[in-house]
């Protein structure tokens, strides 16, 4: 059994990788901290799309006559790209952190939501 789970040992790195990611994402307060969980959450995912994608005892997709076995390199590019999707998606979301506080004077979400929820009150009288 305990040769089976260090086998597998880049599954449950993943696996809890995700968890904490996933908790960043919902139990912080702070948006910084939120991103930072994302981030954390993204790299489980690459690492586990990774994972699957190892052909054991593949070689590279190159034509050769010893080769039996191919390694598939679509995962490896998409995940290339899905590495540049995630910068960007960071870049925008901590600029969007940026306009916040100069809006709101804070990042911490309670904050925001309290001061948002007090200017249609104060509109209305």
């Amino acid at each position: 059994m305990i040769e089976f789970i260090f086998e597998k040992y880049n599954y449950l790195i993943s696996i809890i990788l995700m968890m904490i990611g996933f908790y960043a994402m919902i139990a912080k307060g702070n948006l910084i901290k939120k991103i930072i969980g994302m981030n954390i959450f993204q790299t489980a995912v690459f690492l586990f799309y990774i994972s699957i994608a190892k052909v054991k005892d593949g070689t590279a997709p190159i034509l050769w006559q010893k080769a039996d076995l191919y390694a598939n390199p679509l995962p490896h590019v998409l995940i290339l790209t899905a590495i540049v999707v995630s910068v960007s998606v960071t870049a925008v979301a901590l600029a969007l952190i940026i306009r916040i506080y100069k809006a709101y004077g804070t990042i911490e979400e309670e904050q925001i939501l309290e001061m948002a929820n007090e200017i249609p009150n104060a509109e209305s009288q």
